[in-house]
């Protein structure tokens, strides 16, 4: 029987250290990083190209005169070839220079560092409350298959996908809000409470803790809990079903007859064996749901009058205020491939097959 030897190139991957190892598989996250980041700003710049707005008029108003007009369209390098005009803009967007807001005649990234706070608060909520009642919910469903748990958990995820979250708002208001009283209104906190305890996080829960005002965290739990919840019902949703899916899997694995057979408890092969495993590829799922939520709250903002970004995105959309919906963009774009790469070192943290 014939050996086959390696080539040169295969016994220098094999006698790698890890440290090169890690350094490669680095570079090659910090370059798909990189190269979704030039994707993103590509097509948010011909989409600024593309749209049936002036953006000189959105600067200098409709009543302009011409002279006006075409000193305004001149400073703002429209006068430029295109590869021009995109290579300013990622010079723009490096150095964190997005542009003036129209709609608040301030800087547009510190509008977005104003706003970003309300919406990580309330999608931090919203993702713990997915994965507290989400994970238990799919373990659940996938050890009672068929049976009336399943049908239970399976139903809510249905009911979850299928319903629109700006209806699920609406009533949420009317019932919690407007007939029980449960629940704060729209905002983060009832007006006469604004603007008296200073931003430190720029999140009402975390800084009103801080500063020991128990009846400004009362109030921000009482306004965040309903819109928290009902981007945690979603998240849950999608949390349950792939849980449900993976647990599946695993309970069919050779490695659980054998536990069963030793004697373990069916809890301890339950939530010890089979969830020890499915955490893994799970990880991943949370963080990508918790991206959507940063990213896909934009109704939930709306509704609930929740001055986050997505709130943000949509009032500059409606103003024509293209430098703020395309610095809020970005920063939607940023969040999402660093939580993807966050995903990626978690999972290998995790898992030593994966390093």
């Amino acid at each position: 029987m014939t050996s086959v030897e390696s080539t040169p190139g295969e016994r220098r991957t094999k006698n790698a250290s890890p440290f090169f190892r890690g350094l490669k598989r680095l570079g090659a996250g910090l370059f798909s990083m990189v190269a979704t980041m030039f994707g993103l700003l590509l097509v948010t710049f011909l989409i600024a190209r593309v749209m049936p707005i002036d953006p000189v008029l959105a600067v200098v108003g409709e009543r302009a005169s011409q002279e006006v007009y075409d000193a305004a369209y001149k400073q703002l390098g429209l006068d430029q070839p295109l590869v021009v005009q995109f290579f300013y803009y990622v010079r723009d967007v490096v150095t964190g220079n997005f542009g003036t807001s129209v709609l608040t005649a301030r800087p547009v990234i510190e509008d977005i560092g104003r706003v970003f706070p309300a919406t990580l608060e309330l999608a931090t909520l919203a993702t713990i409350i997915g994965v507290v009642l989400g994970i238990p919910a799919g373990v659940v469903s996938a050890v009672y298959e068929g049976r009336w748990p399943d049908q239970i958990v399976r139903f809510i995820g249905l009911f979850g996908y299928s319903m629109p979250i700006f209806w699920i708002g609406l009533i949420g208001l009317l019932v919690f809000y407007g007939k029980l009283g449960w629940v704060g209104g729209p905002g983060r906190l009832d007006i006469y409470y604004e603007d008296i305890i200073p931003s430190v996080t720029g999140m009402i829960l975390i800084d009103s803790l801080i500063a020991r005002d128990w009846t400004i965290f009362w109030n921000a739990v009482s306004h965040i809990i309903l819109p928290a919840s009902i981007l945690g019902y979603y998240s849950l949703a999608y949390i349950s079903r792939m849980t449900r899916s993976f647990m599946l899997e695993q309970l069919s694995q050779e490695y659980i007859t054998t536990a069963r057979v030793k004697g373990l408890s069916e809890t301890k092969v339950i939530w010890r064996h089979a969830l020890g495993n499915v955490m893994i590829p799970l990880i991943t799922v949370i963080v990508l749901s918790y991206a959507n939520l940063l990213e896909g709250s934009v109704l939930t903002e709306v509704i609930f009058a929740w001055p986050g970004l997505g709130n943000y995105i949509t009032n500059a959309l409606l103003s024509a205020d293209m430098n703020a919906v395309l610095g809020g963009t970005v920063v939607v774009g940023l969040v999402f491939v660093g939580l993807n790469l966050l995903s990626d070192v978690l999972y290998k943290l995790v898992d030593p097959r994966a390093r």
